[in-house]
C-alpha cells in the first residue's frame, strides 16, 4: 500500500485507504470547474465563401457553470492546428454564455470575435482546446462528422 500512496501523491490526488480499499478523490479544482465548452457550430451552412457572415457563422460557445461572475482576462481556445484566441479584458457572468466568431465584428458581453480572414474550424474533424489564465487546460472538446452543423459538448 506504501507505493499506492506514494504515486497518489505524487500526481495530486487524494486517497483513503483502508481493509484493502482505496477510494480515489478528484482534484478539488476539477470538480468545481467553472468555465466548460458548451457548443461549436463549426460547419457554416452553405458554401464556405470566406465572406464575413459565413466566417461568423462557425463559432465557439463557453458556459460559465456558476453563479459567480469569473474573469476571462487572458483564456485561450485553441484547435488543433494550433489556431488561437486570446479573451482580451473581459468577464462573464454566472450562468451565463459567450460565443467566440470566427469573423469580425464588434465585442459585446455575449459575443466576442477572431478576426479571421479563414475558417478556424475543420469542417470534419477538429478539437478544441480551452486554457484558463494561467495556461492551464481546463476543457477540451472533439468531433468527427462533417453531416453535422454543430456540436454540444
Amino acid at each position: 500500500m506504501g507505493r499506492i500512496r506514494k504515486l497518489l501523491a505524487a500526481v495530486g490526488v487524494g486517497a483513503v485507504v483502508g481493509a484493502g480499499l482505496v477510494a480515489v478523490a478528484a482534484p478539488a479544482s476539477a470538480a468545481t470547474q467553472c468555465l466548460v465548452i458548451f457548443r461549436i457550430s463549426y460547419n457554416t451552412p452553405g458554401p464556405d465563401l470566406r465572406t464575413n457572415t459565413s466566417l461568423n457563422g462557425e463559432w465557439i460557445q463557453l458556459h460559465n457553470r456558476c453563479t459567480t461572475t469569473i474573469t476571462l482576462t487572458s483564456s485561450r481556445i485553441r484547435d488543433a492546428a494550433g489556431h488561437t484566441y486570446t479573451f482580451g479584458t473581459s468577464t462573464l457572468g454566472g450562468g451565463r454564455y459567450v460565443k467566440v466568431h470566427t469573423g469580425r465584428g464588434t465585442n459585446t458581453a455575449t459575443d466576442r470575435y477572431w478576426a479571421q480572414a479563414w475558417y478556424i474550424w475543420n469542417n470534419d474533424r477538429d478539437t478544441a482546446s480551452l486554457y484558463n489564465h494561467f495556461g492551464a487546460l481546463i476543457g477540451r472538446c472533439s468531433y468527427n462528422n462533417p453531416h453535422v452543423l454543430s456540436l454540444y459538448c
